[in-house]
């Protein structure tokens, strides 16, 4: 743990994205007591500039805080990015392990399955399963988790592929140890470090995403998310610029600390760049 913990802190940049991340989540965390009120409150006029009439972002076509709606959009976006994700993982975990450890047909099966979705182009699958499912939180959640889990399952897949003839596995068989305890305690924990780097990219590219569908007004129409504020500005664009311009700033801050976080924990977590920084 120390070594890992030295391996990161040595990632200025990823030292970085760690502390603009943390502000973020400590931002969506204090949201109530930041903005007491509701972000859709009206509660000035509309298409106020920044710093004008105590609106610190200005507000929007309807007088609401663009401010309040950043704070509390944090929440969603956050969330929504980390829930997505998880759920990708999950499926792109349990689909590549049985497919990298049981081989066969099974694998074949399980990567045909996968490359018919990635075959599809991403943002586009999306796009048709929220308008299908009709846009909601839950439906938007489903189409990230949905166009996220192949690329997870075909690295997890090459991970048990890689780990399954190993010393440590073959010692376990012969010791008696079922198949579902060999995945669990034996081959899973070994190929988690490129997961854990995969799953902070994968953060990012939801809340982008999610972003990309509010835009083109697919978001949840009762959560304001960043999104959500980006998409609702898109017809005044010229006229009200502060309207898109602080939550793209938002969501490109918080999609680079993720990033940044990715990169340093692919070095943290890398024993042989482990080795050589040493």
């Amino acid at each position: 743990m120390k070594s890992f913990v030295s391996a990161y802190v040595r990632h200025k940049a990823g030292v970085a994205g760690l502390i603009v991340l943390l502000v973020a989540c400590a931002v969506a965390l204090a949201a109530p007591l930041l903005y007491p009120g509701n972000p859709w409150d009206m509660v000035n006029g509309p298409f106020l500039p920044p710093g004008t009439d105590g609106a610190l972002l200005g507000t929007d076509t309807l007088g609401r805080d663009i401010a309040a709606g950043l704070v509390h959009g944090a929440r969603v976006s956050l969330l929504l990015g980390v829930v997505s994700t998880a759920v990708a993982v999950v499926i792109g975990v349990a689909l590549g392990a049985v497919a990298g450890y049981c081989g066969g047909k099974v694998d074949q099966i399980v990567m045909a399955v996968t490359e018919i979705f990635q075959t599809i182009p991403t943002f586009l699958l999306a796009v048709v399963l929220v308008a299908v499912l009709t846009p909601s939180i839950r439906t938007i959640v489903l189409a990230v988790a949905i166009v996220s889990w192949p690329a997870l399952a075909r690295l997890v897949r090459a991970e048990f592929m890689a780990l399954r003839s190993r010393e440590f596995v073959q010692a376990a068989r012969l010791a008696g140890q079922s198949n579902t305890r060999i995945v669990f305690s034996q081959i899973l924990p070994n190929s988690l470090s490129p997961v854990i780097v995969m799953g902070s990219m994968m953060v990012a590219s939801a809340i982008l995403l999610e972003s990309g569908l509010s835009f083109m007004g697919l978001g949840d129409p009762n959560l304001m998310s960043w999104g959500y504020i980006i998409g609702a500005s898109r017809s005044v664009i010229r006229e009200a610029w502060w309207m898109s311009v602080f939550p793209g700033i938002a969501i490109a801050l918080t999609v680079l600390a993720l990033s940044l976080i990715g990169e340093a924990l692919n070095d943290a977590l890398n024993p042989k760049l482990q080795a050589k920084a040493g």
